[in-house]
């Protein structure tokens, strides 16, 4: 084999090997949290890990509307910390962070976790993501955390759908002349605005 030939073949068995290791890394109990394709952006500063950050616009290409931000925040500290804001430096986006229940921060509990995006979890939503981020991108997004501090990293930006569409923006614009919709109905009620009948109650017409 000429040497040439030689160093092409090395170079292709180690971009397979890089692929299959990044695979790996992805794929391990982590992943599974946020249950979106690994391979995704990952950081850890001090106690804190960030992985699986996402940048979620809106399923339609040139479709203006939030968009959001998903990720997966661990801390290994022994004290909970909140994240008190969520930024997207060299943008004029504005995000706005809802825990899963009440008010206030989102708190990252001591020794564990919390998922943003998604039906129950905390949410980060861009207000202004059609001008924030395009797809295709990496955008460069800041964790403002209580006690470690800003942790940056490149996440991708991905339309809501396939794997990302449960973690995408709360509200997605509808065509002109109608409402527009959440990206998920709360549990319990049927779609086009009306109540689904409690379980076992019959539903016969006239009644």
């Amino acid at each position: 084999m000429s040497r040439s030939l030689r160093r092409g073949a090395l170079a292709a068995t180690a971009i397979v090997f890089s692929i299959a290791a990044l695979s790996a890394c992805g794929a391990g109990n982590d992943a599974q949290t946020l249950e979106v394709r690994p391979d995704n952006a990952a950081v850890s500063v001090d106690d804190v890990k960030i992985q699986n950050a996402l940048v979620i616009t809106q399923p339609e290409p040139g479709v203006k509307g939030p968009a959001a931000v998903s990720a997966t925040v661990f801390n290994n500290g022994r004290v909970p910390q909140t994240i008190d804001a969520i930024s997207l430096p060299g943008t004029t986006a504005v995000v706005k962070l809802k825990p899963a229940e009440g008010t206030g921060p989102i708190t990252v509990p001591a020794g564990g976790s919390v998922v943003i995006g998604g039906a129950g979890n905390a949410s980060a939503l861009i207000e202004n993501g059609s001008e924030a981020a395009r797809d295709g991108d990496a955008q460069q997004v800041v964790f403002k955390l209580s006690k470690t501090g800003d942790v940056g990293l490149s996440a991708f930006v991905v339309p809501a759908k396939s794997y990302f569409k449960e973690y995408g923006p709360e509200v997605v614009p509808a065509p002109p002349g109608a409402s527009p919709t959440a990206s998920a109905s709360p549990s319990g009620e049927a779609e086009h605005g009306t109540e689904a009948p409690a379980s076992g109650e019959p539903t016969t017409a006239g009644h």
